[in-house]
């Protein structure tokens, strides 16, 4: 099954329709590369000239977590990133408290332990993320210039990343 047609199911089941702002959205998030925030997904569209309400893009985003096809980054300074997760096996994220990086990782090792904590408890786990907050290699070793200015530069080279 397709990300739309998974999503067009997701939308009928809620009594809800696909309609063009949102499929114009999915499309647009699935060929984000990375993780990308909301107000780089509006910008892409001014860009294109395809205007899309930021009520609109908020709503989906947050039905397209809901359906499973994105994955919702809590960062620490409250503003959340996203990244398309159709297609991609699962992971968790370390995130950078001063720069904002995202680092991924996969641990059989903790998967194991989750699974069996679960089976111990006797509870059924249906999904989970897993997100360690700290600070980079980078911030940890004093890498030029102050948290924020470094938080800044790099929030600026993730845009042109996310959005290449």
């Amino acid at each position: 099954m397709d990300a739309a047609t998974r999503f067009a199911d997701y939308l009928r089941g809620h009594r809800l329709r696909m309609t063009r702002e949102r499929r114009s959205i999915l499309d647009e998030m699935l060929e984000v590369r990375g993780h990308f925030d909301a107000d780089q997904l509006m910008m892409l569209f001014r860009r294109k000239g395809r205007p899309v309400s930021r009520a609109t893009l908020y709503r989906t985003l947050a039905r397209l977590v809901d359906a499973g096809l994105v994955h919702k980054i809590e960062m620490a300074t409250g503003q959340a990133r996203y990244e398309p997760m159709f297609g991609r096996h699962h992971h968790d994220h370390m995130v950078c408290v001063e720069c904002g990086r995202i680092i991924e990782f996969e641990s059989r090792d903790i998967e194991r332990l989750q699974d069996e904590i679960c089976q111990r408890k006797k509870f059924t786990m249906t999904g989970h993320t897993h997100q360690i907050r700290g600070t980079c290699e980078s911030c940890s070793a004093g890498a030029g210039g102050r948290p924020a200015e470094r938080g800044r530069d790099k929030a600026m080279k993730d845009r042109g990343r996310a959005l290449a």
